[in-house]
């Protein structure tokens, strides 16, 4: 959904700041754009927005922190420049590199030209004309404002952190033969990290810091009314208790926010309106992704232990969800 605004995030250097016009209007913007947030999360990346601040959000794979930058872009009518890390990634994929192709070919076309105008042409082929930018660099020279998610952070090395202060403390970079690039705009750069390698200590000075868990039983089932397309509020809630159910028993890999949505869309098109230890053969390739954990789903009663706790979390649900407030922001329980 594309919300019209006066402007989301801070513009472009000089210029007079833009920011959410309140807390109320920035929860209102992540509710259209299908983001249930808690109060304090909703009023830190407010803060983030007006203070120009990067926001660590730390927390275990699959609860929902690649889904806030996305929300935080839905609400201020922006796009999201991703920069996905893993080890050994390096300046280039991160920043960007001269285009030696199309420097070759701009030379070939220039060769009548070589030995009169050799300092211009040479001062030419090292501009941003002839540089394929990553997506650090388009998120400083985006005419609107984005949304810069750099994911995973903690697989990265400390070197690669080093290269991050720059940006996140003077909003530029500096590239050998194009020199220090200045920003048009200033992004909202939001960090998202599992907890691979423990993040160092500037980088954190630098920022806000979220901790964000798996959500509650109460809250998934909010997650579900709001996200997916689901309209039986009881088969919701036992979704939800089965999430949790399965939390629970420490799995290998603990089942994320978005595969619920993705059972509760399975369920709808199976036109299944419960889950019964019957449907276990069915739902085990939608929720259990690694051999160990199938393993245990198969044993003597354990998928039937599953569904009766799934329903006994569902009964601690509330039939009727809390109801948006003034603030825009969702009262859940915590």
């Amino acid at each position: 959904m594309r919300i019209q605004s006066t402007g989301a995030f801070p513009i472009k250097s000089g210029e007079k700041k833009r920011v959410f016009s309140s807390i109320a209007d920035l929860g209102h913007r992540l509710e259209a754009a299908k983001y249930v947030i808690d109060p304090v999360t909703l009023q830190v990346v407010y803060l983030a927005a007006r203070m120009q601040k990067p926001i660590i959000v730390e927390g275990p794979p699959g609860c929902g922190k690649t889904a806030l930058a996305q929300a935080i872009a839905a609400a201020g009518d922006t796009v999201v420049e991703r920069l996905q890390c893993y080890e050994g990634i390096n300046e280039e994929k991160a920043i960007g590199k001269f285009d030696s192709a199309l420097q070759k070919l701009f030379l070939e076309t220039q060769a009548d030209h070589l030995q009169r105008d050799w300092d211009a042409i040479r001062g030419t082929l090292h501009t941003l004309d002839f540089f394929v930018q990553g997506p650090l660099l388009r998120s400083l020279l985006c005419e609107k404002p984005c949304v810069l998610l750099i994911d995973e952070v903690d697989k990265v090395d400390e070197g690669f952190e080093a290269l991050l202060l720059e940006i996140l403390s003077e909003w530029q970079i500096s590239i050998p033969k194009l020199g220090t690039i200045k920003h048009t705009t200033i992004p909202f750069v939001l960090l998202t990290s599992n907890e691979v390698r423990r993040l160092g200590d500037p980088l954190r000075r630098r920022s806000f810091y979220l901790r964000v868990e798996f959500p509650t039983v109460t809250r998934e089932a909010e997650i579900l009314q709001v996200r997916s397309t689901t309209t039986n509020a009881t088969l919701r809630r036992v979704i939800a208790g089965l999430a949790h159910a399965l939390r629970g028993w420490q799995m290998e890999k603990p089942v994320s926010i978005a595969e619920m949505l993705e059972l509760a869309q399975a369920l709808e098109i199976l036109g299944l309106d419960d889950i019964t230890p019957e449907m276990r053969d069915i739902l085990l390739p939608l929720v259990a992704k690694t051999e160990s954990d199938r393993k245990r789903l198969l044993l003597r009663d354990g998928f039937a232990s599953l569904v009766y706790d799934s329903h006994r979390y569902a009964q601690e649900v509330a039939e009727d969800l809390p109801e948006t407030d003034i603030s825009g922001c969702r009262q859940i329980a915590s």
